[in-house]
């Protein structure tokens, strides 16, 4: 489905396919202007971003381009200075913490030190907007919690301390945290951060498959665009803080977009499937 409208800005205003017929967005951001306390002025503009239902959107783009910072806000973890943020159709700020966790899934890069708890202990902690306050888990929780270990294949290390793990280790030890709230919106920056590539693939495969099977929206940061655009279904492209681009990776992921954006000289083949072949860094940035 390719997208058929832009504004001057190259910012997104309404996801419609090719017959104009409007697709429905899980996650909406309107005239964002994002900033934190310490930032001098604004650090992401952003007109309108759509996170379409029962798609993976993976947002790319260089460090410091504002994709953690867009994150944070559709996650409702960073206020907007101003604009709104829907799930739903419904704004952010009118669920509490609770009931946001059942609609929404976050794996943030700002994870809390825990190295006490075990593996299997942390990932029951992703059924807590599912219990009341005083309850213990129940069949649904046990059974969340093992399909969650099984599709991040942390089976070998449930019984280990989080102390006692490699950094890859602990990323899909959260990353099954995550899977365990079994919410329809997943948000994921840069899940694939410490693993090896084996993993890696394993995160990215278990994503699709979680899209395809239940239909659970992602977004999800991630820095190789070449695997971005081999799995998902959306491509996000910032730079400097706005939106350069927005579309299927076959219209976004361009010769053009790879110098204005990332500063590299690039061959990209599209043919028998995208493939982008770097040649050199470019030296006007």
């Amino acid at each position: 489905m390719a997208r058929t409208q832009r504004d001057t800005d190259r910012e997104r205003t309404r996801i419609t396919d090719d017959e104009g017929v409007e697709i429905e967005s899980a996650l909406v951001g309107d005239e964002l202007e994002l900033s934190y306390p310490s930032s001098d002025g604004t650090v992401v503009e952003c007109a309108r971003l759509d996170i379409p239902e029962e798609a993976v959107t993976a947002l790319v783009g260089p460090n410091g381009s504002g994709k953690s910072t867009l994150l944070k806000a559709l996650s409702n973890h960073l206020e907007p200075d101003t604009g709104t943020v829907r799930i739903h159709g419904e704004d952010l700020d009118s669920f509490s913490q609770k009931e946001l966790a059942r609609e929404l899934g976050v794996l943030s890069q700002e994870n809390d030190s825990l190295g006490s708890i075990t593996v299997e202990d942390l990932v029951y902690h992703g059924r807590y907007p599912h219990r009341g306050f005083f309850d213990g888990p129940d069949e649904a929780d046990h059974r969340a919690v093992e399909r969650a270990i099984e599709l991040a294949g942390i089976e070998g290390i449930r019984d280990a301390e989080l102390g006692q793990l490699s950094g890859g280790q602990k990323q899909l030890a959260w990353i099954a945290m995550v899977l365990a709230q079994d919410t329809d919106v997943l948000l994921l920056d840069e899940p694939t951060t410490f693993l090896d590539v084996h993993h890696q693939f394993r995160v990215l495969e278990t994503i699709r498959q979680l899209n395809e099977e239940k239909g659970v929206t992602v977004s999800v940061i991630l820095h190789d665009i070449a695997q971005a655009a081999r799995f998902a279904d959306y491509l996000v492209a910032m730079h400097d803080g706005r939106l350069y681009d927005w579309g299927p990776p076959e219209e976004v992921v361009t010769e053009q977009l790879l110098a204005d954006v990332f500063g590299v000289e690039a061959t990209v083949k599209y043919e028998p499937e995208l493939q982008v072949l770097p040649k050199r860094a470019l030296s006007d940035r």
